[in-house]
């Protein structure tokens, strides 16, 4: 797969039209300069050593170069090739709340965007462990299956918002049931989950699908995401915020985080439950559980990292213009004294 580190840099491509046809325009005035000058035989024949032809040739040269960097400069990259290899780690699954109220701004900018900060950071610190999302609400949806494919990961990642799943609440025991069923149960590997989650609007028994995950030992972490004092959730039209959900009483609602649930469903699957707080996600002491999991050796597919190819551009376009520069517009001399078709 062929990549662009500064795919904005090609647009320097379209200059390239635009020096062919001032090129263009020079060469027809120059022609029509020599034509009122004199007859064009006789003007070959009083400077029989330039070589007319040659302007072209030199400016073709030229033109090569500049397209030859301009893609060195955008950094054109190589990789992403799938290749078999062995691992040793295990296979870490993320549930996130995707529920309206986590768009509340006790978190700021939101609970959301900053579980989606905290995961990204916690993709950059993985080496050898596997990880997929799922997101819920009233229903859940597996938008990364396991993979080590980090880059993925994080692509997608980036689109996770609270308009995926049209069913609103929060359904975490349908969502860790979905992930038990995600999970590679034939690899061997140890296995967690991380729940983040606000906890309101709860609506199935989380606990018990919990105690089920654990009964196939596989732990589950929960991240509480919010606070208890709580804060309302903006209503947004065409990305901008127009006020805040309200009762039908037309009393503004304020989501707050249900830490007694969290709790509970972490208690009963072994887990360990934190509350994400300005100065951090709490993921980083979740890690430290998951990292003691028995990493187990296993076959799988790796992904390679991409590689710069800009050298082989720059380095091209240097020799076009060395190339260029030797390229004379004069005849050469002993060249010049041949002419096979001159009569006698």
């Amino acid at each position: 797969m062929i990549r662009f580190e500064h795919p904005t840099m090609l647009w320097a491509l379209a200059l390239l039209p635009v020096l062919l046809l001032v090129f263009a325009l020079f060469r027809r005035w120059r022609r029509k300069a020599l034509r009122d000058f004199g007859d064009d035989r006789l003007v070959k024949r009083m400077m029989p050593e330039v070589a007319f032809s040659r302007a072209g040739w030199k400016f073709s040269i030229y033109l090569l170069a500049v397209a030859s960097l301009v893609i060195g400069l955008a950094n054109p990259q190589v990789g992403t090739v799938a290749v078999e290899g062995e691992r040793k780690g295990a296979d870490l699954m993320i549930l996130l709340d995707v529920s309206n109220s986590m768009m509340a701004g006790d978190l700021p900018p939101n609970r959301l965007e900053n579980a989606k900060r905290a995961i990204s950071q916690l993709i950059d610190q993985l080496r050898s462990d596997r990880i997929g999302l799922i997101v819920f609400a009233g229903e859940s949806y597996v938008q990364l299956p396991i993979t080590s494919d980090y880059a993925a990961a994080k692509l997608f990642l980036n689109h996770i918002s609270t308009d995926m799943v049209p069913t609103q609440g929060t359904a975490i025991g349908a969502a860790i049931d979905m992930a038990m069923k995600t999970f590679d149960q034939v690899s061997g590997t140890s296995k967690a989950m991380i729940v983040m989650t606000d906890g309101e609007n709860h609506e199935d028994d989380a606990a018990a699908a919990a105690r089920r995950a654990q009964s196939a030992d596989v732990v589950v972490h929960v991240v509480g995401l919010g606070s208890p004092e709580g804060a309302p959730v903006p209503i947004f039209q065409q990305g901008n915020p127009v006020g805040f959900i309200k009762d039908e009483n037309g009393q503004t609602v304020v989501s707050k985080l249900n830490e007694s649930m969290c709790r509970e469903i972490a208690a009963a699957a072994g887990g360990v439950y934190v509350r994400a707080s300005t100065a951090g996600s709490g993921l980083d002491v979740i890690m430290e559980q998951v990292d003691k999991l028995e990493k187990k050796a296993v076959d799988t597919r790796l992904f390679e990292s991409y590689e710069d190819r800009f050298q082989l551009f720059v380095g091209f376009a240097l020799l076009l213009v060395l190339v260029e520069f030797f390229i004379s517009n004069r005849k050469s001399r002993k060249l010049g004294g041949l002419n096979l078709f001159e009569v006698k």
